[in-house]
């Protein structure tokens, strides 16, 4: 079905233009410009973007969509649909499900619960284990986005401490020009951490000491090893959801074009000011830390030291949050409302449009070789957010997607409104409704080795 958008003001590498935008039958973009080049009735469907912004759709290179094995909390279904509502196009799904994706019997059987159910693009991450370099070596990288190091901390049981395994991912990464992402929290000093956090404050204390638990050091400790490591194999590192002043200093002073960083939602929007008034619905790893790292991060999107946003959506259910650092799951429902949370710092003055449309399509395309995806360009895919300003909302539980009920942004007034979400040029999310029956493609990436 061919397709008109116009009126809008098209962002796109750098540049904010009013224009139209034209999308053939086989759901890439025909023409980017101030015209359409056939008349209005020549299309199948015309969408008036007047008074919106016509974005990239996001690229979410981090979500826990909790399928299979977790399917209690959400599934690839649920967490597709709620990615639609929030302008997010495609999405890239962690391996800490269970049974953990870091076999090729695991992740094809993820690949096919994406064909079937995923609303929106998908791709699944491989993981490491401490030997399973084999099924790393024999992967199928021109589907699977990265490898996904659990360095120092697993929520999922997949930790790699051994140090000959951990030097071979990244040797191995090296020769096969595959990114590894990783999380970096340092285990041991976490479980010290906890210790004493049990002896002075009880079995489970309270959520407010989970930044002292999983602290600054802990990071800072795991991220070291990480660029030591990544430098003497000469492979790329992307450090995920960094969360400390001093990780964003240590990379920036590395120098090492090879190293990059991911910040996530939950440490741009939260403060440990912030644990007093949502408790445990702000508890992730790593944990929410001071307001001058909050500030850093910030700074660092503007200045080139963190090279994309994701989200860490991590869904659980309400009973599941219950407790403290001890008892209470960690993680955050977020990719419904990334974006629009996202162009509240635009509204702040903080980054500029162009720069979160970087951010959050452009740089995850780059970095990732998604093939002819994050940009809107003639002949690439029509993965497109429509977004209007200056139409405030308030977020109730009746908007929210994810089964879990829940998100930390409860009663937040945003400015923002995702009013339409194109995936491969198929409206799947219009103003409120949603195509039930559509179903994303599994993105594809060029590698060069």
């Amino acid at each position: 079905m061919s397709t008109l958008i116009k009126n809008g003001t098209l962002v796109n590498e750098g540049v904010s233009i009013q224009g139209t935008i034209t999308i053939g039958d086989d759901g890439r973009i025909a023409s980017i410009g101030t015209e359409a080049p056939l008349a209005e009735d020549r299309y199948d469907h015309v969408i008036d973007a007047a008074g919106c912004y016509v974005l990239p759709g996001v690229i979410d290179e981090h979500v826990h969509f909790r399928e299979p094995g977790m399917t209690d909390k959400a599934t690839i279904r649920s967490e597709s649909r709620a990615a639609a509502y929030g302008g997010v196009t495609s999405y890239m799904e962690m391996p800490n499900t269970v049974p953990t994706t870091t076999t090729e019997t695991a992740w094809e059987d993820k690949r096919q619960r994406g064909r079937k159910d995923s609303a929106v693009n998908y791709a699944f991450y491989l993981g490491a284990t401490n030997n399973n370099a084999e099924t790393l070596r024999q992967a199928d990288w021109q589907h699977t986005p990265a490898i996904k190091l659990f360095m120092g901390s697993s929520t999922g049981n997949m930790l790699v401490d051994r140090g000959e395994a951990l030097k071979e991912v990244f040797q191995l990464a090296a020769k096969l020009d595959i990114p590894v992402v990783s999380h970096c929290e340092d285990a041991t000093l976490i479980n010290e951490n906890m210790r004493l956090a049990k002896e002075r404050y009880g079995e489970d204390p309270a959520v407010e000491h989970h930044p002292e638990i999983r602290s600054e050091e802990a990071c800072v400790r795991s991220t070291a090893l990480a660029l030591q490591l990544a430098t003497e194999a000469g492979a790329r590192l992307h450090v995920a959801h960094i969360s400390t002043a001093r990780e964003l200093e240590m990379i920036a002073a590395h120098g090492d074009a090879n190293i990059t960083a991911e910040a996530v939602t939950a440490h741009l929007l939260f403060t440990d000011k912030d644990y007093q008034r949502l408790g445990t619905r702000i508890k992730c790893n790593p944990a929410v830390k001071t307001a001058h790292d909050q500030e850093t991060l910030i700074e660092g999107l503007t200045d080139g030291r963190i090279l994309t946003i994701a989200t860490d959506h991590a869904p659980h259910l309400p009973s599941q949050k219950e407790g403290g650092c001890a008892r209470a799951a960690s993680g955050m429902p977020m990719v419904q409302f990334s974006l629009v949370a996202m162009l509240g710092l635009v509204d702040a003055g903080r980054i500029t449009i162009e720069q979160l449309v970087a951010l959050m399509a452009h740089h995850p395309a780059q970095y990732f070789h998604v093939r002819e995806r994050g940009f809107l360009r003639p002949g690439y895919h029509a993965d497109i957010a429509i977004v209007r300003p200056d139409s405030p909302w308030t977020l109730t539980k009746a908007e929210i997607q994810s089964p879990c009920g829940w998100s930390p942004l409860e009663g937040k007034t945003f400015r923002w409104r995702v009013e339409q979400t194109l995936c491969n040029g198929h409206l799947v999310y219009d103003r409120g409704t949603f195509d039930e029956g559509y179903r994303g493609e599994e993105l594809e990436f060029d590698r060069t080795k």
